[in-house]
């Protein structure tokens, strides 16, 4: 018997409440992406009640699907990956991680500085991928890491691999996740970005790596307590600091992610799968890429089709999202949505699982399912 749980990172269905309060009015990925390119074609995520959750150009509602189909509220606060996979599984919070619109305080980049043994070189909101070309030059030339953050709650460093090896980089990064710590610096992930190539030509490699901070109990916890594995494919180990995750695989892509994903059905017989694709919100929403966004999507749908064949009639498929990231709206950053949630049982019928009050129906779904006891959300089945 098995769950799993795919997450579209990024892939909001539409406005939460309080979306206002996050400048994000108007914010709905799929349906304004799918607007913008003219249409979207996910004929089996439509089965599953895709086109029954919002006003979606190409996906019409569907009268009998073959799934259930709800939307999820958040009822942390925030609009980060690392608030929305907690929460999926049980770790509600009740505050937002800091986000540091201006860089790091001074006082502590001359800490950090002193324990790594390096200048830095940075320190302020930007995009990734651009980054590396303002700086990259400079980097190359004094070795010194760039550090950079974002609108999310985040400290990253990005390096080139041939000037600060992926071990020293880890490193780096270890002695800021121990420094980075709650109320005040508690940043919710420290991100490794490494990078290749040459000046004007710098490219970042599949070598990223989070150090996250560690997550209050969640069933994943509860699982392994009863030896009920969760095999993490993509970031989720990191996210959840290795806490209840094992075993897990890295991604280098959503094929690779999707790939790995079909590998994990065939070695976990009995257990959790959880995955994470990033692309969405990586490489198409911070980027504002409509049209790879778009493509994504149908690319994970048409592979979406293939695997439910894979299934045993007593696994049972969710696929979600842990916030939005509008690639139509303004700017490059995250946007405060409700997710869709999709729930596929092999020859089960479907329904309408209307709004879900938090994201931890997720948790509480697989607990049932894997006939555990856990007491935060509610079970969709």
């Amino acid at each position: 018997m098995r769950a799993i749980c795919i997450v579209l990172d990024s892939a909001g269905i539409g406005p939460m409440p309080d979306q206002a309060e996050y400048g994000d009015t108007g914010a709905a990925t799929i349906p304004n992406l799918a607007r913008v390119a003219g249409g979207l074609n996910v004929p089996n995520m439509q089965k599953m009640g895709l086109g029954n959750l919002a006003d979606i150009v190409g996906v019409a509602p569907t009268k009998e699907t073959n799934g259930s189909y709800g939307i999820m509220y958040e009822l942390s606060p925030g609009k980060d990956t690392t608030t929305g996979h907690w929460e999926m599984m049980g770790a509600k919070i009740d505050f937002a991680f800091p986000v540091f619109p201006d860089g790091f305080p001074k006082e502590f980049i001359e800490k950090f500085e002193k324990a790594i043994g390096r200048k830095t070189i940075g320190n302020y909101p930007a995009s990734g991928t651009e980054i590396i070309q303002q700086l990259g030059d400079e980097h190359v030339k004094t070795g010194n890491p760039i550090v950079y953050t974002s609108a999310d709650s985040v400290f990253q460093i990005a390096a080139h691999e041939e000037i600060i090896p992926l071990k020293e980089l880890y490193r780096i990064c270890q002695v800021a996740r121990d420094m980075l710590q709650p109320p005040d610096l508690g940043a919710a992930r420290v991100i490794a970005r490494p990078f290749l190539g040459t000046s004007g030509r710098y490219t970042r490699t599949p070598n990223r790596h989070d150090f996250s901070l560690t997550p209050d109990e969640t069933v994943l916890d509860v699982l392994k307590a009863k030896g009920i594995p969760t095999y993490g494919v993509g970031k989720i180990y990191d996210i959840f600091a290795g806490q209840g995750v094992e075993p897990h695989v890295t991604t280098k892509s959503n094929a690779d992610g999707m790939q790995k994903t079909d590998e994990a059905m065939q070695k976990v017989k009995d257990g959790f799968i959880f995955t994470n694709l990033v692309e969405t919100d990586m490489n198409y929403g911070h980027r504002r890429d409509v049209p790879g966004y778009r493509k994504a999507l149908e690319e994970f749908d048409l592979w979406l089709g293939k695997f439910v064949k894979t299934m045993k009639n007593d696994d049972i498929l969710m696929i979600t999202a842990d916030h939005g990231c509008d690639p139509t709206y303004k700017g490059s950053d995250h946007t405060r949505e409700a997710v869709p949630l999709l729930v596929y049982r092999p020859g089960k019928p479907g329904k309408d699982l209307g709004i879900r009050k938090g994201f931890w129906d997720v948790a509480a779904t697989v607990a049932k399912h894997l006939g555990v006891n856990y007491p935060k959300g509610t079970p969709v089945i």
